[in-house]
């Protein structure tokens, strides 16, 4: 073939390949929404029966050929280069598992989740553990096909956050864990009025003003929704389909509010790909760590920053005059950043979270090698909860129970992209700050256009245009650092201390 019909030939197939990646995130989406209950394990068939599809076509002898084709061709410009070599490694990848195994694997998660969404209710851990097990033997038989990788961990980390290594995540764990522990017993000394946030707040309000901010963010609803589910998450569903869903509590309005902010990051991060990317290798966020940084950044660093609540309170007044009557734009402010040791990940203030996050990491990284078992789990998590924050959950559902993670995908590399994207979204943002600086006085104002249009350019455009420490480098002048989140942290905390 001449290089435009090669070329017109893998634009075709990575279409098709987009398409069964948003039928199966539709699939998904719906099994998390609206599915009813006795559908599960229908829903578990027609997930695996498109896994397999998905993985034929994304694997075919045809797709290799039509590969190396292209990359014979001269004349390639550096974006068809980077494509073809996102689609190699993602070919490469995919070849090594079995079809059968990739059809199991998926068939075995749904049934998973399935019987989770009932078990965590019900504290019954023995219920699932006997799928948990066979969910960590398939996650090291997956492992076990890229036998380069020195770890299982090594390979899940890389899969989810190209060319960095459980070393690099030990590393930066380890540099957060010692500054962040004398933190949290310093702040979370702290007396801080709160009693207002358990007031009751109606559930259609609450909603109606996330979303609202969400799109003064720059979430496009045209191209999205959002719905309700347990655990909230954004989902692409096609070029122009990016959804969102949170979850919501009558006495507790920062519960939706920050579930919504956090998937509009997401949401927008996808959104903001550039169109030519879109329906190819390049079209979508470039790993784990990056995305999580945008979530992190929109939710956290401007969602809970005393700019955002000097521009959105009198917002919140108006939305629950009641509930706000006797509170002050100071006390929302303080009260969104209070400091308390919980059990719960995501409902974690911003000091104690990445302790949430290493306490899963490093469980899973002992799971993976054998030194803990599955049936030890419960216990495990109590212990290492008990060392990393002082506290010991009352059972298993805000235990081992509580991330649905392990119940609806794999063990290992879920959880170290939210930590990486905590440091990356504090880099991001002083980045940012110095290119355009009065980010502040903007979101004091309630105008987040400035920001949103900058992350958009070098951020959200560039799709996986760039590896994720490519992108990191190109955007903020340096390879990924603790040092802007510390400084942000330390920053911010001092304040309310003030």
């Amino acid at each position: 073939m001449t290089q435009p019909e090669t070329w017109t030939a893998l634009t075709r197939h990575w279409q098709e390949l987009a398409d069964l990646n948003g039928i199966g995130a539709l699939l998904g989406w719906d099994r998390s929404t609206y599915l009813p209950p006795r559908a599960a394990a229908s829903r578990a068939r027609q997930s695996a029966l498109l896994s397999g599809l998905r993985h034929e076509r994304a694997t075919s002898a045809a797709y290799g050929r039509l590969l190396d084709e292209a990359e014979a061709l001269g004349d390639l410009s550096p974006v068809q280069t980077r494509m073809l070599a996102v689609a190699r490694r993602n070919f490469d990848r995919s070849t090594r598992l079995p079809s059968a195994f990739v059809q199991t694997f998926s068939g075995h998660a749904g049934e998973t989740y399935s019987t989770w969404t009932q078990a965590r209710p019900a504290n019954d851990f023995a219920r699932v553990a006997p799928l948990l097990e066979k969910t960590l033997d398939l996650s090291q038989q997956m492992a076990s096909y890229f036998p380069e990788f020195a770890s299982p961990m090594d390979y899940f980390i890389d899969a989810a956050d190209e060319g960095m290594t459980a070393a690099q995540v030990d590393e930066v764990f380890t540099a957060l864990r010692q500054a962040l522990v004398p933190m949290v017993d310093e702040a979370a000394q702290a007396q801080v009025r709160t009693d207002f946030l358990a007031r009751h707040y109606p559930v259609p309000t609450q909603l109606a003003l996330g979303e609202a901010i969400a799109r003064d963010y720059g979430y496009d609803t045209a191209a999205g929704r959002q719905d309700l589910t347990a655990h909230p998450f954004m989902t692409r569903l096609g070029a122009h389909d990016v959804r969102i869903t949170t979850r919501v509590r009558e006495d507790d309005p920062t519960d939706a509010l920050y579930s919504t902010l956090h998937e509009a990051g997401h949401a927008m991060y996808e959104q903001g790909v550039a169109e030519e990317f879109l329906d190819t290798p390049l079209g979508g966020g470039v790993s784990a760590g990056v995305h999580e940084s945008q979530s992190r950044l929109w939710e956290n660093l401007v969602g809970r920053s005393r700019a955002f609540w000097a521009g959105q309170f009198g917002r919140f007044k108006d939305a629950f005059p009641e509930q706000l009557a006797d509170v002050t734009e100071d006390e929302m402010f303080r009260a969104v950043n209070v400091v308390r040791r919980s059990l719960i990940r995501t409902d974690a203030d911003e000091l104690t979270y990445n302790l949430h996050v290493i306490t899963r990491y490093e469980l899973e990284r002992e799971l993976l090698v054998g030194r803990l078992a599955v049936r030890d789990l419960p216990e495990a998590w109590h212990a290492a909860y008990e060392t990393n924050l002082g506290l010991r959950a009352p059972s298993d559902v805000d235990g081992v129970l509580q991330d649905v993670h392990w119940y609806g995908g794999g063990i290992g590399g879920a959880f170290q992209g939210y930590t990486i994207g905590n440091v990356l979204s504090a880099q991001f943002y002083a980045a940012a700050e110095q290119a355009t600086p009065g980010l502040d006085t903007d979101i004091a104002r309630g105008d987040f256009s400035r920001l949103h249009a900058w992350l958009r350019e070098h951020v959200y455009a560039p799709g996986r245009r760039y590896a994720p420490g490519e992108l990191v480098e190109r955007v903020t002048g340096q390879p990924m650092t603790v040092e802007p989140y510390l400084a942000y942290l330390r920053q911010k905390y001092a304040d309310l201390r003030a």
